[in-house]
C-alpha cells in the first residue's frame, strides 16, 4: 500500500513538473453576454505564437466545425442560458484543454400579465400543494411534506376529496402530471419519481433522476415531459423510459429566472410558479418557450394572496401561490397556494 502511495505521488509531482514547464500558453476568448439569434465567436491563442498541429472546438460538449483557431455559430442553435465552450489543442506530442463560457439573453422583454378572477372554489386548508392538474372534469393534486404527501383526485365546484393515496413517510412528495391514464409523481430529494394508475390510484413503477438533483415541478405536452428542479432549468424527460434528454434555462432579457417550481402546459407555452420570490411579490408566474428557455410573458398575482388574507391567516412565509391547472377543453385556467383555502379560476390580462 505505501509503494501504491508513493508511486502515485511521484507520477502526480511529475505531472505537475511537465505542466508548469510546457511553454505553451494558450488563451481562449469567447463573446461573453450575447442575446438569442446573434452570432457568437471562440478563437484560441498560444501567447508567443508556438505552433499548434489542430484544434477541436466544443459548444455545450458538442463538436462545433471550425475555421482555423476560431469558430462562428448562431446562439439560436442553443437557446438562451450560460453554456460551456472549449477548445482541445493538439500540439507537439501533448493535448490539453481549454475552457470558457458564454451567456446568451433573451432578445425580447417579457409580456407582462395582470389577472381577473372570474370565479372561487373551496379548496383544502391543510393541503400543501406541490402538483396540480385538471383531467376529465376532476382536480388531481399532490402535496408535501414528509409524513403528510398525498395523492388525491378532488371535485372542483365543492373541493371535496373523492380518492387519496399516502406516500411513504421517508418520501416528501413534489409535482405531479397525467399522460396514457397514468400519473407520475415527484420526490423531492429522493431522485426517484412514482407512477400510479390513474383509476385505481395502485402504484405501478417508479423511475429515477439521471442529471438533475431534486425534484419539484411536472408537466407535460404528451410528446414530453418537463421537470423543475428549484433552479432556472427544466428538464425534458422521455415519457416511456423517464430519462432527461436535455434541459432548457429560463432567460429573460436581463438574466435568468430561478427557484421555478410547478408548472402546467397551457397553449404550447410552459407556465411556471417562481418559489418564494423577493418581496413584496409573493406570488409569480413566468412563461417559458419550452424551444428555447425564453421567458415570454410575467404574471404578477400578488393580489390573490392578499384575497386570502381577507378570509384566512397564513402562518408561514412559504405559503405561498404554488398549483397550475389547465382545462383545455374550455381554456379555464386554475391557480391555488399552499394552505390557501380557496382555489382561483383566472383569466391573464396584458397590461
Amino acid at each position: 500500500m505505501r509503494l501504491q502511495k508513493y508511486i502515485i505521488a511521484l507520477l502526480t509531482g511529475l505531472f505537475a513538473f511537465t505542466s508548469c514547464n510546457d511553454p505553451y500558453r494558450f488563451t481562449l476568448k469567447t463573446s461573453k453576454k450575447l442575446v438569442f439569434n446573434q452570432q457568437a465567436t471562440a478563437t484560441l491563442t498560444e501567447k508567443n505564437n508556438k505552433p499548434i498541429d489542430s484544434i477541436h472546438f466544443f459548444v455545450n460538449s458538442k463538436r462545433v466545425p471550425s475555421k482555423g483557431n476560431s469558430i462562428t455559430f448562431n446562439t439560436a442553435d442553443l437557446g438562451v442560458g450560460k453554456y460551456v465552450v472549449s477548445a482541445l489543442a493538439f500540439y507537439p506530442e501533448k493535448t490539453k484543454k481549454i475552457n470558457n463560457s458564454i451567456e446568451i439573453l433573451s432578445n425580447i422583454e417579457p409580456t407582462i400579465y395582470t389577472y381577473k378572477i372570474t370565479n372561487t372554489y373551496p379548496h383544502d386548508k391543510k393541503a400543501y400543494t406541490q402538483g396540480l392538474e385538471f383531467h376529465n372534469g376532476f382536480l388531481y393534486e399532490t402535496t408535501g411534506q414528509f409524513g403528510k404527501s398525498v395523492l388525491r383526485k378532488v371535485e372542483l365546484k365543492t373541493g371535496k376529496v373523492v380518492k387519496e393515496v399516502k406516500l411513504d413517510d421517508k418520501y416528501f412528495g413534489e409535482g405531479m402530471t397525467i399522460v396514457n391514464d397514468k400519473i407520475f409523481w415527484l420526490t423531492w430529494k429522493a431522485r426517484k419519481g412514482f407512477i400510479y394508475d390513474l383509476e385505481t390510484f395502485k402504484q405501478e413503477g417508479e423511475f429515477t433522476y439521471t442529471w438533475s438533483q431534486e425534484g419539484w415541478g411536472f408537466a407535460n405536452d404528451e410528446t414530453n415531459l418537463y421537470k423543475s428542479d428549484g433552479s432556472h432549468k427544466i428538464w425534458i424527460l422521455d415519457p416511456k423510459t423517464k430519462a432527461e434528454k436535455k434541459s432548457i434555462q429560463a432567460y429573460y432579457n436581463k438574466g435568468k429566472i430561478d427557484k421555478l417550481n410547478e408548472l402546467e402546459l397551457i397553449n404550447g407555452k410552459i407556465y411556471a410558479n417562481r418559489w418564494i420570490t423577493d418581496k413584496p411579490i409573493k406570488s409569480l408566474i413566468v412563461i417559458i418557450n419550452p424551444e428555447n428557455g425564453i421567458v415570454e410573458g410575467i404574471a404578477n398575482l400578488n393580489g390573490l394572496r392578499n384575497e386570502i388574507l381577507k378570509t384566512q391567516q397564513l402562518q408561514a412565509e412559504d405559503e405561498v401561490l404554488n398549483g397550475i391547472a389547465y382545462d383545455k377543453a374550455t381554456g379555464r385556467i386554475f391557480v391555488t397556494g399552499k394552505r390557501w383555502g380557496k382555489l382561483f379560476e383566472i383569466e391573464l390580462i396584458k397590461q
